[in-house]
Order: structure tokens, then C-alpha cells, then sequence
């Protein structure tokens, strides 16, 4: 019988490249794939660069999964970048302290108090921020929210920064910075305007002193974060063993690529996350949209033609002749029009790398990962640049084909089946979506319902009737001729000459 090899820690694999932290100055909501394979690897570099004050607390939202699997291992993990061409690994062992947020949700309002801490990321997901669908604030209607807001232990990302920062503002008041990493448009601000939404609803002048605080020693700088992560795999784990000699139960894969663009408009001491690559710059609202727009607008409509397309990987759908149409067309002629590049980036060289990164098949980015969370992600990806098209007279037939193929994977038409991979897809709205499907009479009954009445992508593409019937009529197509036909209808239309439709506003 075959030895297990030994498990990864302090005594087994191989030695990080970097100094031990000497403590935590940075706490982490979010404890993913993504942030183990992103911050964490910048942090590494920066203590590399001197300074040995950077270690992270890492706070998971709910599972233990990780965390058991990081104390088991000496808080290690290995992170492999894998290409077509080959895998490289490393250790990061940045990370201090790890623990579950929903376990212990105390815990985490005391250590952002902790005035050790001078800097907070988080990447909790679109989803994680508690605002409202329909408006973007803070969604008061959310039972969770409003538990928070009555007090005790909060549960939510809000309500544990708000709570956090209001011990804080109370005991040392030194300042901190609130650094949000994920895909909102202008997520400091927009993490910002939640906290003190937050804050401002407490009952009497309960959260005065905080807010005040906020003004005076508070910073939330905005950044764009951009690395392809896939969830991890037993593959993964057993090459991870085959390659370093030891069992890593927690791993990572990305691909080479990553980049990280920071708002520099810190309230304390930050690390120097520069020597990992890191960017610090005025324009993170170009990078944000070059990322959000070209590669994750773009990313959202490969994974879902693929799935119905019958496809498990990014690879493998963009390999298509027709998909690979379809991206190219949306990328050109729908996203790059609405984007504000920043200074020193060539459009085709970016253009290039995205379709190169794609095509990784040996990462194996699965197209139900990257179609996962839909009607949050696409709220933030489509209706500006969608808008712009129309405003102009024009009808912006992929994106389109882009939320026709959505519904399609999430929300199926009585009597199509989207296939495995549209079913493996998670959505916090298919359960409203899939009622709406079922007494829906085609494709445009239920793109009006979705879109102009649930408003899922808010309250002005909600107005656009045109773009609204072009949905339902490409839902009808994906129903009864498949996607293809659907790919070659948007295709043709969005190169015929243009009609004018004027601004249904």
C-alpha cells in the first residue's frame, strides 16, 4: 500500500520566499480562492520588500472548509499558476490568524478595532455588500440589515465594518483604511455610502461619533483587482502531491496574468504592494471599466453560450468558431465604446491577452463558476455601455444575447432544458426568476417581467423597450432554434447597418 505523502505545514514543503509576518496590520473579509491567490500574494511580495508588520487575519463569510484545512497546515497553502505551457508553485504564509465570520461575528467587529489593524480588504462578492437590487443603497428591507441595525453580534459585511469602525472611533480612533477588491463601479465610494447609510440609520445619535470618525481618520480608496481563480479541484490537489511531495488540502490554480490597480489614498501605513506589481494611480475607475466591461462583460457571455452550448469550460467555448465571434463582437463593438482606457494601456494588446487567457485550457475555468451570480454581476457590467448604444439609436444585440442567454441558463422557458452546466449555475434571484419562466408565455413576456418590472437591471435599461423585446425575441430564439442560431442572429443584426430607434427613455 501506497504512504500517504506528509501534509503541508511549517516542517513539510516548500519554504515561503518570504520574511514571517511579526504581526497582523491587515484584516481580510473574505476568505476565497481569490483572495489566496491575489492579496495574499502581493502581501508576500511586500514583506519581501521589508516590513515584516503585514500579516493578515483572514476572515471566511461562513465556511470552515479552508480554515480547518489552513490550521491543520500551519496556516500554508500553495498556490499553483498554471498555463498551457506548464505549472509553477509557491507558498505564501502570510496569514496570522484565520476564522469563520458567522462563528464568530464579535470577533471580527474587536480585531478591526484593534488599532494594529490599519487596513481592511474585502472580497465578499457583489453580493456581500447588502444593497438593494433595484437601487444600489443599503437594502433596509433585508432582514439580515435589519437585525444588525437593532444590535448585537452583526452578521452582515455592512454591519460588521460599521459596528468595527464604531468601536474603534470609540476606543483608539487611530485611522484605518476600508479597502473594498471587488466588482462594484467605484467600489470605495461605493462601500463607503453603505457604511454610513449603515450608521446613520441607528436610532438617536447612536452613530454620530462614528461618522465623525469616518470624515476625519477613514479612507476608502477604490482598486480593481484582476486574476483568473477557479475553484479548486481534486486534479488540483493531486498535482500539488505529484509535484511537491506533500498533501495540501487547500490549493489554488490562476492563471499567470494578474493585476492590481489601487486608488492611493490611504488614512495610515499601507504595504508595499507595489513590489508584487500593484498599481498605484488616479485612474482606477479606467482600469475598472476596461476589467469589468472587456473581461468580465465579455467572460459573462462566453460562460453562458457555453453552457448551453453543452460546454464545462471557459476554453472549450471560446474555442467555437461562433463563440469566439460572438466575444469579439461584443468586446468591440459594445463594450470598448463605453470604456475610458487608462493611460499607457493599448486597446489591442489588452484585446489580445484576454482572448489568450481564455483559451487556458490547462486551467480549467468552468463555465458554471464564471455564469454563478448572475443578476448581481451583470447589474454591474451591461447597463451603461447597453444605454450608450441605444441612446445613439443603436440596439446592442450581444449584450443582449448576452441576458437572453442568462435567463435562458438561469430561468428556462417551460420545456427547454439548458443542460448540466446552466443547472450547476448559483443565483440568489433564480428561485424569483424561475416562478417568473414558469407563467411567462414566450421570451418577451418574460424579458419584460425580468427586466422592466423586477427591474434585475435596474431602474433604466427597465425603460428601454426596444432593448427589452430584443431579449425576449433572442430567448424565444435560444428556446426553439438553439443558441447557435441565436449567436447568428446577433451577429448578423449587430453588423447590419444601423437602424435608429431613438432613446426609449
Amino acid at each position: 500500500m501506497t504512504a500517504l505523502p506528509p501534509r503541508l505545514g511549517a516542517g513539510s514543503g516548500p519554504r515561503p520566499e518570504h520574511p514571517a509576518p511579526s504581526a497582523a496590520g491587515i484584516l481580510h473579509l473574505g476568505l476565497g480562492n481569490f483572495h489566496r491567490a491575489h492579496q495574499a500574494v502581493y502581501t508576500a511580495a511586500a514583506l519581501s520588500a521589508g516590513g515584516d508588520e503585514w500579516g493578515i487575519v483572514g476572515v471566511a463569510s461562513r465556511s470552515r472548509a479552508v480554515v480547518d484545512a489552513m490550521w491543520a497546515q500551519d496556516l500554508r497553502y500553495t498556490v499553483a499558476e498554471i498555463s498551457p505551457t506548464g505549472a509553477s508553485f509557491s507558498v505564501p504564509a502570510v496569514h496570522t490568524d484565520v476564522f469563520v465570520a458567522a462563528e464568530d461575528p464579535e470577533r471580527v467587529v474587536g480585531t478591526l478595532a484593534d488599532d494594529r489593524i490599519r487596513v481592511v480588504t474585502l472580497t465578499v462578492t457583489e453580493h456581500g455588500y447588502s444593497a438593494s437590487p433595484s437601487t444600489g443603497l443599503l437594502d433596509l428591507n433585508d432582514p439580515l440589515i435589519a437585525a444588525d441595525l437593532r444590535g448585537g453580534a452583526p452578521q452582515t459585511t455592512i454591519g460588521q465594518l460599521a459596528r468595527g469602525l464604531q468601536r474603534r472611533a470609540s476606543g483608539s480612533g487611530t485611522p484605518i483604511t476600508i479597502l473594498s477588491c471587488d466588482n462594484l463601479s467605484e467600489n470605495g465610494a461605493r462601500t463607503e455610502a453603505l457604511v454610513r447609510a449603515f450608521l446613520s440609520e441607528l436610532r438617536g445619535t447612536e452613530g454620530a461619533e462614528a461618522l465623525a470618525y469616518l470624515d476625519s481618520a477613514v479612507a476608502f480608496p477604490s482598486s480593481m483587482v484582476d486574476r483568473i481563480v477557479p475553484a479548486t479541484t481534486p486534479r488540483l490537489r493531486e498535482l500539488v502531491a505529484a509535484r511537491l511531495g506533500v498533501r495540501d488540502d487547500a490549493p489554488v490554480s490562476a492563471e499567470p496574468f494578474t493585476m492590481w490597480a489601487i486608488e492611493d489614498r490611504f488614512a495610515a501605513a499601507r504595504p508595499a504592494w507595489e513590489a508584487g506589481g500593484a498599481v498605484f494611480t488616479d485612474e482606477v475607475g479606467a482600469y475598472e471599466q476596461m476589467k469589468v466591461r472587456l473581461l468580465n462583460g465579455t467572460h459573462s457571455l462566453i460562460a453562458y453560450l457555453g453552457a448551453l452550448r453543452g460546454v464545462a469550460t471557459i476554453s472549450e467555448s471560446i474555442a467555437d468558431t461562433a463563440v469566439e465571434s460572438a466575444a469579439l463582437a461584443i468586446l468591440r463593438d459594445e463594450y470598448e465604446p463605453s470604456v475610458r482606457f487608462p493611460s499607457g494601456v493599448d486597446v489591442r494588446t489588452y484585446e489580445g491577452q484576454l482572448f489568450e487567457r481564455w483559451a487556458n485550457h490547462a486551467l480549467g475555468h468552468r463555465t458554471a463558476q464564471v455564469g454563478t451570480d448572475g443578476s448581481v454581476k451583470l447589474r454591474q457590467r451591461i447597463p451603461e455601455p447597453a444605454l450608450r448604444l441605444l441612446e445613439a439609436g443603436s440596439v446592442p444585440h450581444l449584450i443582449a444575447l448576452t441576458v437572453a442567454a442568462y435567463l435562458s441558463c438561469i430561468a428556462p422557458m417551460p420545456g427547454f432544458d439548458p443542460g448540466p452546466h446552466a443547472r450547476a449555475m448559483v443565483d440568489p434571484a433564480r428561485e424569483e426568476l424561475a416562478r417568473l419562466a414558469g407563467t411567462s408565455t414566450d421570451g418577451r413576456h418574460l424579458a419584460q417581467r425580468v427586466i422592466a418590472e423586477l427591474h434585475l437591471f435596474g431602474q433604466d435599461l427597465a425603460e428601454q423597450p426596444t432593448f427589452i423585446s430584443r431579449v425576449g425575441e433572442l430567448i424565444d430564439t435560444i428556446r426553439r432554434h438553439g443558441v447557435d442560431a441565436a449567436i447568428r442572429d446577433s451577429i448578423a443584426a449587430s453588423q447590419a447597418p444601423m437602424t435608429t430607434t431613438g432613446a426609449n427613455r
